[in-house]
């Protein structure tokens, strides 16, 4: 579980490149002013956040704690952060907007069932979801040889040393056990979930992505949502305007967490070109690699509104559940704030260029 949760595509160098990216920007203090008080409130679609980063879309949390999402939404809305559920979350989104009434979204891809695709918009819009998130660098899965070694594939193919490390785990198993039910709860009702089990939805699932996708597409799902829409997984300028020209309010710079193509850029280093090309016209997202505070700051003074983290509350949930989650945004929190105080900056709304600089 570990290594599924911590690894990336072939020889994991845009994985390890979207942290280190971080390490060539160097912020630039002001002295000498007032910080008594730190406010990191921003907003994002319009909406008001209490903190500048959210919990960004994983799948399938189920496999990491038993708290599932609902474990991850709790925690989110304690902090008063935006939460996104993935479309192959192992608890319904209906379930989630009980659980967080705050500002959340939901991710969806564009399946080949466009039937489905409608039906979850639709299902998005009772719930009263607040963003549409489309993932789009997904046409296929990139290759994750962690996994391979490790036998978390779909139908797993476990080793005698994962087997031994699942019976050197009990509390993971002894959980596993009382709650063994595996479900995608926003996809399972697709298909007969109790006469195929949880292999056969997962190919299902895995039938659905479609390689023709076009920015059409797109437009489509954006006019089929009619509300603030976001496309996670750009990575050029290009893409980001053609992003805000079929209607995007929103784009997520991101390599999925380094899980797809090995050799794509640190979202770090996309945001400046971005920025550039679209303007203020569209909000900008950072995910991937944010590991401190001052990752989150520096994204933000160079020219980011806002900054989203995976693995960063994915290792809090699998070690602690909702109180690891809780603790990991916490963290980040505190970091946030003293990097701000040691900057000079108050207002994380104030964060600009003359905060940072790339080093030679």
């Amino acid at each position: 579980m570990f290594h599924y949760i911590d690894g990336g595509a072939d020889d994991e160098v845009t994985l390890r490149r979207n942290t280190s990216a971080f390490d060539d920007y160097e912020l630039i203090p002001s002295q000498l002013n007032d910080i008594e008080s730190i406010n990191l409130k921003t907003s994002l679609f319009g909406k008001k956040l209490d903190l500048p980063f959210f919990l960004s879309p994983t799948g399938m949390s189920r496999l990491f704690h038993h708290g599932k999402e609902l474990a991850v939404a709790r925690a989110a809305e304690t902090h008063g952060a935006l939460y996104c559920l993935s479309t192959l979350a192992t608890t319904s989104l209906e379930e989630i907007a009980a659980a967080h009434p705050g500002p959340k979204m939901f991710q969806v891809y564009i399946l080949k069932d466009r039937g489905l695709t409608r039906e979850l918009v639709a299902r998005c819009k009772a719930a009263q979801y607040d963003a549409l998130c489309l993932t789009a660098d997904t046409p296929l899965a990139g290759n994750r040889e962690r996994d391979l070694r490790t036998g978390m594939t779909m139908p797993p193919r476990f080793t005698l040393s994962s087997l031994w490390s699942f019976a050197t785990h009990p509390a993971w198993a002894f959980n596993f056990l009382l709650s063994p039910d595996f479900s995608l709860a926003n996809v399972s009702h697709r298909v007969d979930a109790l006469g195929g089990g949880s292999m056969a939805l997962i190919d299902y699932v895995n039938s659905q992505f479609d390689r023709t996708l076009t920015w059409r597409d797109a437009e489509w799902l954006a006019e089929e949502w009619g509300g603030p829409f976001v496309i996670k997984g750009l990575q050029s300028a290009e893409d980001a305007q053609r992003a805000r020209d079929i209607g995007a309010s929103a784009i997520m710079i991101s390599n999925h967490g380094g899980r797809q193509l090995d050799g794509a850029p640190a979202p770090m280093d996309c945001i400046e070109p971005i920025r550039d090309a679209v303007g203020n016209d569209i909000e900008l997202i950072v995910d991937g690699g944010i590991r401190r505070g001052n990752h989150i700051v520096k994204a933000l003074a160079l020219g980011a509104d806002a900054c989203s983290i995976g693995r960063a509350y994915l290792y809090g949930l699998a070690a602690g559940g909702e109180a690891g989650v809780y603790r990991s945004i916490e963290i980040l929190k505190t970091e946030t704030e003293r990097t701000m105080a040691l900057l000079g900056c108050r207002e994380v709304t104030n964060l600009n260029a003359a905060h940072i600089v790339k080093r030679r």
